[in-house]
This record gives structure tokens, C-alpha cells and sequence, in this order.
């Protein structure tokens, strides 16, 4: 009864080698997938996830398009945003008197609340890249950036205010020349 039972075990074995030879041989065949970092370089960059990124607004690409509404912090599950409001500034004494006869009126006042945010708190360390707070943003204000390069000591090489990591992108930005004067032709 033994022997019968070695030769089952045998035969099995015997199968479960076949299987994991032909899962093998199948992806020996295949092309590599791994990128062989400094020897080669990432080609394909469409879909690579990096970090989050404002996204500067139309008129000036230096200046965030959030409107600092937090709703990017309201459905990140990794809770890694945090989105701090600009304050509104101080009225002057002119503004004040105009504000209280505008309520004397029943007339509400202008909001002069700055819609851009103070600052905008990103922890890439935990951060899922599941890309939640891109689908939440009213205004498309967020993106994955293109930086396969990003590397760190520790941790808080990895927490970044990415307000100021716009602004310090306008001082890296290729300066544009001044149009030269059009040649003027005189006809005689």
C-alpha cells in the first residue's frame, strides 16, 4: 500500500514541476518589463504615477488653479492633504463704511476672501496614488507628475507644500526674450 502511495506522490510532484516549468518558460519568452536604472531609461511616461502637482491656472501658470475648497482633504483616504485658506485681508476704513451701509441696505457684500490657498500640505509617504482627490477637484487643480526621479533620505524629504513648489517652478522657468522690433521697410 505504501509503494502505491509513493508513486501517486511521485507523479504528482512529477505534475506540479511541469506546471511551474511551463509558468516559467511562458514569461522567460516574454519581453523584459523591468527597467535596468541608470543603464536604461523610462521611455514610456504616460502611465507613470508620480507625486501630486498643482496645476497652474490659465492666465498665470504660476499660480495655482485651486480655489482651496478641500474637498481633494475630504475624499483622500490616506489623509495626506491638507489645504490651508488664504486669509481675507483687513478692510480699510472706506471698505468698512461701505460694508455696513450695504447691510443697512439688506444687500449682501462682495466676498473678498482670496480664492487660491495659503498653502497646500501634501505627504507623498502616504500618499496610495489611488487619485481620489483628482476626481473630487471641482476645478482640476491636481495631477500626477512625471517625475521618475525623485529620490530621499528620510521621510520628510517626501512632505511638500506644493504652493511653493509652484512658485519655485516660476523661477526655474525659461525666461521669454523680448520681441525684437520689426524690421521697417520704406518704400521710395
Amino acid at each position: 500500500m505504501n509503494a502505491i502511495k509513493e508513486a501517486f506522490k511521485t507523479v504528482s510532484d512529477l505534475w506540479s514541476l511541469m506546471v511551474g516549468l511551463k509558468v516559467t518558460g511562458k514569461y522567460f519568452l516574454e519581453p523584459q518589463r523591468t527597467v535596468r536604472y541608470p543603464w536604461k531609461a523610462v521611455a514610456n511616461l504616460d502611465t507613470f504615477k508620480g507625486h501630486l502637482e498643482l496645476v497652474g491656472g490659465v492666465k498665470d501658470i504660476f499660480t495655482p488653479r485651486c480655489i482651496s475648497c478641500g474637498m481633494c482633504a475630504l475624499a483622500c483616504p490616506s489623509n495626506c492633504i491638507t489645504v490651508v485658506k488664504r486669509k481675507a485681508p483687513k478692510p480699510t476704513p472706506e471698505e468698512e463704511k461701505a460694508l455696513a451701509e450695504a447691510k443697512a441696505k439688506g444687500e449682501k457684500p462682495k466676498d473678498k476672501t482670496p480664492k487660491d490657498p495659503e498653502r497646500f500640505l501634501y505627504d507623498y509617504s502616504l500618499c496610495s496614488l489611488c487619485g481620489t482627490c483628482m476626481e473630487n477637484c471641482p476645478v482640476g487643480a491636481l495631477r500626477f507628475s512625471k517625475n521618475v526621479y525623485m529620490a530621499g533620505y528620510s521621510r520628510n524629504d517626501f512632505q511638500f507644500d506644493l504652493v511653493l513648489k509652484l512658485r519655485e517652478s516660476e523661477a526655474h522657468a525659461p525666461k521669454a526674450e523680448p520681441a525684437a522690433p520689426a524690421a521697417e521697410t520704406s518704400e521710395a
